[in-house]
């Protein structure tokens, strides 16, 4: 009777992890579920802002697309698109070089500005560190498109502050000079306004790192006789390793895909070939010349490419974090 007992007690034991095992599936899934139950309203606009639309431009980039009224019509085409952009000489000789290689010069000359701006910043009082602060955060406040015509009215032909202070030092003749109509000074202009309206987020964002530095680490180098420029090579970029991280592949992927800056300058639109970049490309080529599914495909090209910089961007966050741990 008791070994009855005993097994029959056993036998309960063993069934009370049973019968607890859907509540506690119950529970794991509502841990695992609610935190995306919060995120859904996000998720959903951004699947009606962002995703829809990149839907639709794949979409149109497979198609000859002509616009009618109260919408479009398409005949698919397949990749023929694509094809003819990847096949094009002026992608591989204007247009990508320009996208490439004004986004790598804005991004470096943007974080070594902004990298100088924050050890002065740092070196300030507190009163000429505010006036300073403010000053170039009006420049970041500033619409692109304010900054841009205010460049465009600096370079000027003839009337320009540029052309005439250029032509009184005997460098140019401003009454025959225009900076917008060849490649490299058009592009050296837009260089400045993208790095004026972008060095202030790199200024602070640095700054912020730089306050974040134990006192104690510049102590110890200058005690060891190390000159400013070791001691912010040694102690100042490994300590803020991650901000400077940050800054820079944040930094490429907005100077990858500028357009206004380009746009809005003297032949930028479309007028001047030799100055296109991609973003500018896809643009004229669906509402300039009224291709859409060319004008889609450059834009899937650009989409694909700032895809691969946020990959980038997400593994070295990630790989960084992993080294900190």
């Amino acid at each position: 009777m008791k070994n009855a007992l005993a097994g029959g007690g056993q036998d309960t034991s063993a069934r009370r992890p049973t019968a607890k095992a859907p509540a506690v599936r119950r529970r794991r899934l509502m841990n695992l579920g609610r935190p995306w139950l919060l995120l859904a309203p996000a998720l959903v606009v951004l699947a009606g802002l962002l995703l829809y639309p990149i839907f639709q431009v794949g979409k149109i980039s497979l198609q000859d697309w002509e616009v009618t009224f109260g919408g479009g019509v398409g005949e698919y085409t397949g990749f023929d698109h694509y094809s003819e952009l990847l096949s094009s000489e002026l992608l591989w000789k204007t247009v990508m070089p320009n996208t490439v290689f004004f986004a790598i010069a804005c991004v470096g000359l943007t974080v070594v500005l902004g990298t100088l701006v924050a050890l002065l910043l740092n070196r300030l009082g507190t009163a000429w560190r505010a006036i300073c602060s403010v000053s170039i955060l009006a420049a970041w406040a500033m619409p692109a498109v304010t900054g841009t015509y205010v460049w465009i009215w600096l370079f000027q032909p003839e009337e320009g502050m540029f052309s005439q202070l250029a032509g009184a030092l005997g460098l140019i003749d401003p009454a025959t000079t225009n900076w917008f109509t060849e490649r490299l000074p058009f592009y050296a202009i837009a260089t400045l306004n993208v790095i004026h309206h972008g060095f202030p987020f790199v200024a602070i964002t640095v700054f912020a790192g730089l306050l974040t530095i134990p006192k104690e680490l510049y102590e110890a180098g200058m005690i060891d006789g190390a000159n400013a420029w070791q001691r912010f090579w040694k102690i100042t970029v490994p300590t803020i390793r991650p901000v400077f991280l940050v800054v820079t592949i944040l930094s490429t992927i907005w100077d990858f895909k500028v357009f206004t800056q380009i746009f809005l300058m003297p032949g930028g639109s479309g007028a001047n070939e030799e100055v296109y970049n991609l973003g500018v490309y896809s643009y004229v080529q669906a509402f300039g010349q009224d291709d859409y599914g060319a004008g889609s495909a450059a834009a899937v090209l650009l989409t694909l490419l700032l895809l691969l910089i946020t990959v980038v961007y997400i593994r070295t966050l990630f790989r960084q974090g992993e080294e900190d741990l």
